[in-house]
């Protein structure tokens, strides 16, 4: 079917398109700069995977913790208790400079300015490593609809091999916010096992890994019916996203099917529990269903930081979780394995995956 664009001379159909989105390195942002008057139709999703306003709830946020006395009890009943009941907070006064967060998302947007040709020397067939990969929408070959973003995907090793094979115009930036950030990760992850009675902090199985990512998300002609992330939920341990000031994140309040906006504050970043923490605390702390909705007046960025279990290593219940006699929820599994899982097929909501799959 033909898709009639601003442009017409340079695309006229559905086919062309994607070779210009997906081929050729010009991602959505390419696309939305050039003037489209109406979505093309491989963006717009199914009604059941847009995001429906009248299921937003205006009145409630996702608690906002203080990091300032991370060691007093209270704080740390905040985190825990934010973790079990509702899979996502923010936390401010995180000890991360303000200039780090800045720098990194100006970094962000120096790299989606850059021409397609250098951004397509990193698309999966060209990259010169599996660990740094730029692509759009999720899965596009997986996708019945493609979503609204493109991505830098850096998948750190060692610093040596991120100096060697990260794009220049964001490396130091990202490098410096994965350092920034791990202290408070390790602060984080303290507390959370202490609530489950595990002293020795297993940094090797919880955080032996890492990944960064900057997303953007163009403005859209139609962003009602399409998505910037559809439905999931993260493999991680824990994800840190940064945002901007933008907004757009939504989390899905717990046992409901309302969804609550993560509204932007300055300086804040945000904590969400991943799947592999789910499975590690029996499902005491909530893996919850996130999206991200497109804009139709910003171009918005945002940072995340997923930090995950080793491929190689098995994760499952912890056995320190386990001593009082409580039954696991969760099988052993591979961790890349669950991985690939989730890299099957496009976003459709988390109970397709933990909920079936991992199950005892």
């Amino acid at each position: 079917p033909t898709i009639f664009v601003a442009m017409p001379s340079i695309l006229v159909n559905s086919r062309d398109i994607t070779n210009f989105v997906v081929k050729e390195g010009h991602g959505v942002k390419g696309l939305a700069e050039m003037g489209l008057e109406s979505l093309p139709e491989q963006y717009i999703q199914p009604p059941e995977g847009r995001m429906d306003t009248s299921i937003i709830v205006p009145e409630e946020s996702v608690p906002v913790i203080d990091m300032s006395h991370w060691h007093d009890p209270k704080v740390a009943d905040l985190i825990c208790d934010a973790a079990e009941k509702w899979g996502f907070f923010q936390i401010v006064n995180h000890g991360v400079p303000i200039e780090v967060l800045k720098d990194v998302k100006d970094a962000s947007h120096r790299f989606f300015n850059l021409p397609a040709e250098e951004k397509r020397k990193l698309l999966k067939e060209n990259s010169p490593t599996n660990n740094v990969r730029f692509g759009t929408s999720f899965i596009p070959e997986a996708e019945k609809a493609l979503e609204w973003k493109d991505y830098l995907s850096l998948f750190y090793v060692t610093d040596d091999e991120a100096a060697a094979f990260w794009p220049p115009v964001c490396k130091n930036q990202t490098l410096e916010f994965i350092q920034s950030s791990d202290l408070v990760v390790k602060k984080l992850l303290r507390v959370l096992m202490k609530r489950l009675n595990v002293t020795e902090i297993k940094e090797s199985l919880l955080m032996g890994s890492k990944r960064i990512n900057l997303n953007y998300y163009p403005i859209c002609p139609n962003p009602e019916l399409t998505v910037g992330v559809g439905r999931h939920s993260d493999v991680s341990t824990l994800t840190i996203p940064l945002q901007d000031d933008i907004g757009g994140l939504y989390v899905r309040k717990k046992v409901s099917d309302s969804w609550i906006h993560v509204s932007p504050i300055s300086g804040s970043l945000v904590i969400n529990i991943g799947d592999a923490l789910q499975i590690m605390s029996n499902g005491r702390y909530k893996s919850v269903e996130h999206r991200v909705v497109a804009n139709g007046r910003k171009n918005r960025i945002s940072v995340p930081i997923f930090v995950t279990p080793k491929p190689t290593d098995v994760i499952g219940p912890l056995s320190e979780v386990l001593e009082s006699g409580e039954t696991p929820k969760y099988k052993q599994v591979l961790y890349s394995d669950y991985v690939k899982h989730f890299f099957r097929k496009g976003h459709d909501g988390k109970e397709n995956r933990i909920c079936k799959d991992m199950t005892a």
